[in-house]
């Protein structure tokens, strides 16, 4: 008779997971709260725009390849990936303005606007991030890691020396670089994964070469469709998906967590429990037990939401023709923007706005003539009790002052259509921790860039996915998180076996 496993939302992590364990021989059941499957990757639409309302860049696209090929089936078959040239166009306060391109040749002509000698500082800035990523592909790609003493089992000495650990983010470009426009802009891919690059290990600037080496995609028909592509093989691997089945929690006996009870009283009984829910929030609200509050409390000392965000979704009557695909509209002094949010615990005053177009590259996503505009800006996680704290309508009209002053002339009368989305709206819909985006804050000092260990340390058969877990935030991150967590599920139950 087959185990049963049940996932805990259906966002791509639990997807992730769901397959794999599908494909490992589980009777799979994904319930969800809400009333669409891809949790905060989703979309929405209005008068003839079209939104990805979460994740609008794709990279390391061979995490989905590797994911569809595990149960013997093609991604392409399913989804259509096309890579994004140019890649980012950025704008700062001063006017300067560069285009970040994996043609080589041409990020060196882009370079050259802001600093003389750029062909010997692109070759070493890609050397050292290239090496970086190599040697996570020995170890934080392929294993679920819980802490330095899981990554030491795959690494010399040597190779530990090499992931650069006594330095951030930011030491790393600017060892590098010496160049203020180009560390704020190579620092700010950390903000993949919802990090301090003041604080982040500098480990994590293997981001440089896997966007400049690797590219960035976009998936035909809109971001969700990898959602929807997911849903496809789900059906076929003939995974039982509830939607609007909220869990109430955890049946807990022990050691052992032996089912889930949903907030209509169904009991679902399971061998397995995988939770998409971020561990913080599901231990504090799913573990109907005294020593749930107390664990999240423990791992929320260590383990910070990264940061939220404001996002906009503005339908415009005409097309911002200097904007690309994608665009970043960057602070006039990054420290204090990064100390605001992260330090202080504030939206920044000055913060880097983000905007995606995805009408750029695919005509079906907004009307002939007009802009579909994607509008993030990144803020910090609510703490406890601050719902309602900050005034989100005037922190918009900050942000739409700072994108008509760096070029958007006339950008407030062109909205014809728009729709927002708040902390407090991330948090109530995704329940993720403070409303965060990619789950856990990667910090040096703090957890070492390290998540939150993958199986639960309370009870045997209960384990987590997404961007608390590692590897972290993040489309590709979070999908990896799901086929490392079965295979961390593969190892444990195999070791039950007698020998």
């Amino acid at each position: 008779m087959k185990k049963k496993a049940i996932v805990v939302g259906a966002g791509l992590a639990g997807m992730s997971a769901a397959i794999r364990l599908a494909g490992d021989g589980y009777d799979v059941k994904i319930l969800e709260k809400n009333s669409n499957v891809g949790g905060k990757l989703n979309k929405r639409e209005g008068k003839g725009f079209s939104f990805d309302t979460g994740p609008s860049i794709l990279t390391m696209p061979w995490v989905l390849e590797q994911l569809f090929s595990s149960v013997h089936r093609r991604v392409e078959d399913y989804i259509t990936i096309e890579r994004v040239e140019p890649q980012w166009r950025t704008f700062f306060e001063d006017g300067t303005k560069i285009d970040v391109t994996s043609d080589l040749p041409d990020m060196l002509e882009e370079m050259k606007k802001v600093s003389g000698d750029t062909s010997a500082k692109l070759t070493e800035l890609i050397h050292y991030a290239e090496n970086m990523y190599e040697l996570c592909m020995k170890s934080f790609y392929k294993y679920s890691l819980a802490d330095l003493k899981d990554l030491k089992q795959h690494h010399t000495l040597k190779e530990l020396m090499a992931m650069d650990p006594l330095n951030t983010v930011a030491d790393g470009t600017k060892k590098r670089l010496n160049n203020k426009y180009l560390e704020q802009m190579f620092n700010f891919f950390v903000m993949y994964v919802g990090s301090n690059p003041y604080h982040a290990p500098a480990i994590l600037n293997q981001l440089i070469y896997v966007q400049l080496g690797l590219g960035i995609h976009y998936v035909k028909g809109g971001m969700y469709n990898i959602a929807e592509g997911m849903k496809k093989l789900l059906n076929e691997l003939r995974v039982d998906i509830q939607l609007n089945t909220p869990v109430d929690h955890l049946v807990i006996e022990g050691k052992e967590v032996t089912g889930i009870r949903t907030a209509d009283g169904t009991l679902h009984e399971a061998d397995i429990v995988v939770s998409n829910l971020e561990a913080i929030p599901a231990y504090r609200n799913l573990v109907p037990r005294k020593e749930g509050k107390k664990e999240a409390k423990k791992l929320n000392k260590k383990f910070v939401p990264s940061v939220s965000g404001l996002v906009l979704l503005l339908g415009v009557d005409r097309e911002f023709t200097d904007l690309k695909h994608h665009n970043f509209f960057f602070s006039e002094n990054p420290e204090k923007e990064f100390h605001d949010i992260f330090e202080k615990g504030i939206p920044s005053d000055d913060p880097t706005v983000y905007i995606g177009i995805s009408a750029r590259s695919d005509e079906t996503q907004a009307p002939k003539g007009k802009d579909n505009l994607f509008v993030l800006t990144h803020v910090p996680p609510l703490k406890e009790g601050e719902q309602g704290k900050y005034d989100w309508s005037e922190y918009r009209e900050l942000v739409i002052d700072k994108l008509e002053r760096n070029g958007m002339k006339g950008l407030r009368e062109s909205i014809e259509f728009e729709y927002r989305f708040t902390p407090e709206d991330l948090e109530e819909l995704y329940g993720p921790n403070g409303g965060s985006i990619y789950g856990v804050a990667s910090d040096k000092k703090k957890n070492g860039g390290f998540k939150i260990p993958a199986k639960s340390e309370l009870y045997n058969n209960l384990y987590f996915v997404g961007g608390s877990t590692h590897p972290g935030g993040g489309v590709p991150m979070v999908t990896l998180s799901g086929q490392l967590t079965a295979d961390l599920i593969k190892e444990h139950e195999t070791q039950k076996q007698p020998s």
